[in-house]
C-alpha cells in the first residue's frame, strides 16, 4: 500500500513545486528586463526633471540680471538725521544728494479727558465724531464707558481710535484720536458727542475772536514794483488809485498796496479774505496812443489895460523822432499766484500759492493763509501788476484757527497740523508725513524735526548688484554640474564637488552617466560655456565687455599659472576683490554686460543673461527640450508597464496551466502506484494459499 495520504497539487511528493518554479524563473527572464527597462525611464525621468529644476532656477537668476527689476537700477536712498527723516528711492531715482530741514511733521489731534469715574455710564444718543471730510456716526443706547469705547472703535476703522488709561484703581482718561494728519482734518465733535465731550472735560466752548484789518487808505503802504519782465514806460506800482469803502478794497490796474497785521494777530493765526477780478480796459491802449514826439511849450501872451497880446509860435521846428524808437507797451494778464505775498521781518516777501485758495458759491475766491506756513510773517502785499484786471479784496481779518470750531481741547496731546520742511532752502507744507512729490521717485517719511540741516543721498545699491552676480554664479555652476554628473562615468566629477551633502553626494553617484551616449547635455553645456566666455560691447566706449573683466572666470581664483580638474569642466569662480572694484568704478558697464539694447528700440536684445535666458527657455519651455525628452520617457513607461502587465498575465497563465499538468500528473502516478499496490497485495494472498 502506498505510505500516507497524497493530495495532487497539495502534497509535493514529487518536487513538482521545485520543478515548476524553476520552470517560471526562465519564463520571468523578459518580465525582469521590461522591470529593470521601467527602472531606468524612471531613473532617467527624475534625471530630467533635476536637470529641469537646476535649469529654471538658473533662468530665474539670469533673467533677474537684465529684466525691469535688474538690480543695477536699485537705489539705495540715505539720510543724515534718519531719527527725524527716512528716504525710499524708486528705482527711477536720479543718484545725488539734497537737503532737508523738517520743521515739523504732520500731527493729528488727540485729545485726552480728565479724570473720570472708571464706572461711568455713556448716555444713550446719536454720536458723531468727524475728522477731516471722514465721518462717524452712529446711535448709543446707554453703557458702561469700556463698552462706548469698544464700539466708537468698530467704526472708527482708519479714521478715529479712542483708548481708556488708567490713572488709578477707581479713575481712568479716555483718549480720542484722529488717525489722519494734517490741518484740514481736525477732530470734531458733534450731537452728543460734542456734550460728552464737554462733560468729560475734553473740551471747552470758546468763541473764536476775529480781528479786523486797518481798512484806511492812510494805513496802506506802497507795494513795490516786481514786474517779472521790465518794459520801458510801463506805469510803476502804486496806492495811489487804492479804495477803500470800510468793506472791500478796489486795487486798479498796476497799483497794489500792503498792510501791517494787526497786533493781535499770532503766529498760529489765519487770514482770510475773499477777492475776485473784473475786465477793465487795458491801460497800455492808451499809453500807446500817446504821441511820443516832443512839443513846444505855449509861447504866452501879454495883457495890458485890458489889451492881449499873444506872442507868435516859435519858428524854431524840433526834430522828428525815428519810429523804432517808439516802445510799444506789451498788455500784462492777471496771475492769481503773483497777487498776494507776506512780507517778512526782514523785508523778504513770499508769494500765496494757489493751495491757500478756494472757490466761493458766489464765484469770488477765498483765501486763508495759515500763518504758521510763514514765519517771520508781518504784513500782507497786494500787488496787481496787469494792465486789464480791477482787483476787489474784502477787508482781511484774522483768527485763531484752533478756536474756530466753537470748542477748544483741554487736554490736547498733539493738535492737527500740517507737515513743514525745507528743501533747498525752500518751505514747503504737506497733510501727510509720506511725501513723494518733492523730489521725484522718492518719498520721504517724517518721524520727528531735524536738529540740524539733513542731507539726503541716492546712491547706487551696490551690494544687491553683488549678491545677483554671485548668485548667478552659484546657478549657473550647479547647472552645469548636473549636466556634467548625467553626462559623465567619472567619479570625480562628483567628488569635487565639496557643497554637496553626504545625502546629495550618494543620490549623484545613482545617477552618475545616465545619459552618457546622449550628446544633447553635452552640447547645451557647451552652448552656455560659449555665451558665459563670449564678448559683449555695448558701444564703442565700453569698459567691460567679458566676464573676465569682472573677476569672474573659469580661473579667477588661481590665476593663469595653476591648473585644476574642475576648471577645464567649466565651472566659474568669483574673484570678489575684482569684482568689487568693478562694481565700484563699472556698474552701468556691467549691468549693459548682462542686457543691453543694441538697436536702440529701447527693448533689451544681447548680453549674457539674455542669451543665457533664451538658450535655457529653449530646454525649459512646455514643448522644449527637457519636455520633449520626459514626454518620449512617459511614453515608453506607459508602454512598458502594459507590457509588464500583460507578461504577468501570461506568466500568471502559463504557471497555472504547469500547476495543472504537474497536479494531473501527480494524479496519475498516484493511481498507477495504488494499483500497483494492489496487484502486488493480490500476488502475495495467492502465494500464502
Amino acid at each position: 500500500m502506498a505510505d500516507g495520504l497524497t493530495i495532487p497539487g497539495v502534497t509535493d511528493r514529487y518536487k513538482t513545486n521545485d520543478l515548476v518554479n524553476s520552470l517560471m524563473e526562465v519564463e520571468r527572464i523578459p518580465l525582469k528586463r521590461e522591470e529593470e527597462a521601467l527602472e531606468g525611464y524612471k531613473k532617467q525621468q527624475g534625471a530630467w526633471r533635476d536637470v529641469n529644476q537646476k535649469m529654471s532656477t538658473l533662468r530665474e537668476s539670469v533673467k533677474n540680471l537684465y529684466s525691469f527689476e535688474n538690480p543695477f537700477n536699485n537705489k539705495l536712498a540715505s539720510s543724515s538725521e534718519e531719527n527725524a527723516v527716512t528716504v525710499d528711492a524708486g528705482r527711477e531715482a536720479e543718484y545725488g544728494s539734497f537737503k532737508i530741514d523738517v520743521i515739523q511733521p504732520a500731527t493729528a489731534d488727540r485729545f485726552l479727558s480728565a479724570d473720570i469715574d472708571s464706572d461711568t455710564k455713556v448716555k444713550a444718543g446719536k454720536y458723531t465724531f468727524s475728522a477731516g471730510e471722514k465721518k462717524i456716526e452712529f446711535n448709543w443706547k446707554g453703557g458702561k464707558l469700556s463698552d462706548f469705547v469698544t464700539a466708537l472703535n468698530r467704526r472708527g476703522g482708519e479714521t478715529i481710535k479712542a483708548s481708556l488709561i488708567g490713572i488709578s484703581a477707581n479713575k481712568k482718561s479716555l483718549l480720542i484720536e484722529s488717525l489722519k494728519t494734517g490741518a484740514q482734518n481736525r477732530l470734531k465733535f458733534e450731537n452728543e458727542a460734542l456734550d460728552f465731550a464737554k462733560e468729560i472735560k475734553m473740551v471747552t466752548a470758546v468763541k473764536s475772536e476775529e480781528t479786523k484789518f486797518s481798512s484806511r487808505e492812510s494805513s496802506f503802504f506802497n507795494a513795490e514794483t516786481k514786474d517779472t519782465v521790465v518794459q520801458n514806460g510801463m506805469p510803476q506800482i502804486s496806492k495811489n488809485s487804492v479804495k477803500s469803502d470800510g468793506k472791500n478794497i478796489t486795487v486798479p490796474p498796476r497799483s497794489g498796496f500792503g498792510i501791517k497785521f494787526p497786533d493781535k494777530t499770532g503766529p498760529s493765526d489765519t487770514i482770510e479774505f475773499n477777492f475776485s477780478s473784473q475786465e477793465t480796459e487795458d491801460i497800455t491802449k492808451e499809453i500807446n496812443s500817446r504821441s511820443s514826439e516832443p512839443v513846444l511849450p505855449s509861447p504866452g501872451e501879454a495883457r495890458l489895460g485890458g489889451i492881449t497880446i499873444e506872442n507868435n509860435q516859435s519858428l524854431t521846428s524840433l526834430p522828428k523822432i525815428p519810429q523804432q524808437q517808439k516802445t510799444v507797451l506789451e498788455p500784462i494778464p492777471s496771475d492769481s499766484e503773483n497777487l498776494f505775498f507776506i512780507k517778512n521781518a526782514d523785508g523778504t516777501e513770499t508769494a500765496v500759492g494757489k493751495e491757500y485758495f478756494s472757490e466761493n458759491e458766489d464765484g469770488t475766491t477765498k483765501a486763508a493763509i495759515k500763518l504758521s506756513d510763514f514765519p517771520g510773517a508781518q504784513s500782507l502785499v497786494v500787488r496787481n501788476s496787469s494792465t486789464g484786471k480791477n482787483i476787489t479784496v474784502s477787508v482781511p481779518e484774522s483768527f485763531d484757527s484752533s478756536k474756530n470750531l466753537g470748542f477748544a481741547p483741554v487736554h490736547a496731546i498733539t493738535t492737527a497740523d500740517d507737515a513743514k520742511i525745507k528743501y533747498e532752502g525752500i518751505t514747503l507744507t504737506r497733510p501727510e508725513n509720506d511725501i513723494d512729490d518733492v523730489v521725484p521717485h522718492i518719498t520721504l517719511h517724517l518721524h520727528d524735526k531735524t536738529e540740524k540741516t539733513a542731507t539726503v543721498k541716492i546712491e547706487p545699491d551696490k551690494e544687491t548688484a553683488k549678491d545677483a552676480i554671485i548668485t548667478f554664479v552659484g546657478k549657473y555652476n550647479q547647472a552645469v554640474a548636473e549636466m556634467t554628473i548625467l553626462s559623465t562615468n567619472k567619479p570625480e566629477v562628483v567628488t569635487e564637488l565639496d557643497y554637496l551633502t553626504d545625502t546629495e553626494r550618494e543620490a549623484a553617484m545613482e545617477k552618475l552617466g545616465i545619459f552618457q551616449g546622449d550628446f544633447t547635455l553635452t552640447n547645451g553645456k557647451a552652448s552656455l560655456q560659449r555665451i558665459v566666455t563670449s564678448p559683449y560691447r555695448s558701444s564703442e566706449e565700453a569698459a567691460i565687455t567679458l566676464l573676465s573683466q569682472i573677476g569672474i572666470s573659469t580661473n579667477a581664483s588661481t590665476g593663469t599659472g595653476g591648473y585644476r580638474a574642475s576648471q577645464m569642466r567649466g565651472y566659474l569662480e568669483v574673484d570678489e576683490k575684482k569684482l568689487d572694484e568693478a562694481i565700484e568704478n563699472n556698474l552701468d558697464s556691467i549691468k549693459n554686460l548682462f542686457g543691453y539694447d543694441s538697436d536702440g528700440d529701447l527693448i533689451i536684445d544681447d548680453g549674457i543673461a539674455l542669451k543665457m535666458d533664451k538658450q535655457l527657455t529653449s530646454w525649459v519651455q512646455s514643448g522644449g527640450i527637457i519636455s520633449s525628452k520626459t514626454s518620449s520617457l512617459d511614453t515608453r513607461i506607459k508602454a512598458s508597464d502594459s507590457k509588464i502587465s500583460r507578461l504577468q498575465t501570461q506568466l500568471d497563465q502559463k504557471e497555472a496551466e504547469l500547476r495543472r499538468k504537474y497536479a494531473s500528473m501527480e494524479g496519475t502516478l498516484n493511481s498507477l502506484e495504488g494499483q500497483q499496490s494492489s496487484l502486488k497485495n493480490f500476488a502475495n494472498q495467492n502465494g500464502s494459499r
